[in-house]
């Protein structure tokens, strides 16, 4: 993998925003977009344990998916304050995503600002909150829906390898999922990690890495492939934008409603003929992306 560091900086004009990354689709850190929200010092987890901690949430582990695992399958459940108090504690591998903690508590939707001077289209029903153990692995995918993300990490750090969505068949990307074969866990760490001997594609990729840090905030892109690690015990808010394309909004709700539709149907009533023709058709990819550049 060729990786290059994300553009950080502590602040951007929206002028400047749109022209050199919203609309060329490029990654980059705001490190002062949340400087004034209230959450950046108010939110911690007694603060949320005071708020939702008798709520049930699904957890997840480290384990990558297989050929019976349907998209976003919770590996147990339990409350949010009792996990809270075990993540404080010290590294767990254990994680929550997609929990619209503003359902349970509305109120803190004071505690933030829609950057809507940035870009158009947020689904404000749908603020997310991500929460990791340290230790804890978001494996290697794209959100499903092509939303836009603005992801501000509040507490912890987190490293994040970054992918353009056309690099999906160097990666390794299943059929009809938004994940990858590939495992990219600690790549960071020593080049050992990566596996090239059987991914032998993974060697062209080009990709972006950067670790948000306490009040940062990363712009993903629409179908940027992103994997994510807790360095430390941490949450993050991610708020979704539409694409202003009448094109990116229909690939979504195929995405939602046709494609992951379609892949449990059939993990449900042949699952291992189905991801026996997946492994082929990942290899095949591979090959056609290795041939491109002998």
């Amino acid at each position: 993998m060729q990786l290059k560091p994300v553009t950080v900086v502590d602040t951007i004009s929206p002028e400047d925003f749109k022209k050199d990354f919203y609309r060329t689709n490029t990654p980059i850190v705001i490190k002062n977009l949340s400087k004034d929200w209230p959450a950046r010092e108010k939110w911690n987890w007694d603060y949320f344990k005071q708020l939702v901690g008798e709520k049930e949430v699904a957890v997840y582990n480290n384990i990558k998916s297989n050929a019976y695992t349907p998209i976003n399958k919770a590996d147990g459940y339990m409350k949010f304050g009792d996990y809270l108090d075990m993540v404080k504690k010290g590294p767990v591998e254990l994680r929550i995503f997609l929990f619209n903690i503003l359902t349970h508590a509305p109120q803190l939707v004071k505690d933030f600002t829609w950057p809507e001077e940035y870009m158009k289209g947020f689904v404000k029903k749908f603020p997310m909150l991500f929460v990791g153990g340290g230790g804890s692995i978001t494996h290697m995918h794209f959100d499903i829906d092509l939303s836009h993300i603005i992801h501000t990490q509040f507490a912890g750090r987190k490293r994040i390898l970054l992918f353009p969505f056309e690099q999906q068949h160097r990666l390794y990307r299943k059929p009809f999922e938004v994940l990858t074969l590939a495992d990219f866990s600690r790549y960071y760490q020593d080049n050992s990690k990566v596996d090239y001997e059987k991914f032998p594609a993974l060697k062209l990729a080009d990709g972006l890495d950067v670790t948000l840090e306490h009040g940062h905030t990363l712009f993903m892109p629409a179908g940027y492939w992103h994997h994510m690690e807790y360095l430390d015990s941490g949450f993050a808010l991610s708020l979704r934008a539409l694409q202003s394309s009448l094109g990116g909004k229909i690939h979504g709700a195929w995405n939602l409603f046709g494609m992951r539709n379609i892949d449990t149907m059939m993990k449900k009533t042949m699952p291992k003929t189905w991801y026996n023709w997946k492994q082929k058709k990942i290899k095949k990819s591979a090959e056609k992306e290795l041939a491109g550049k002998v």
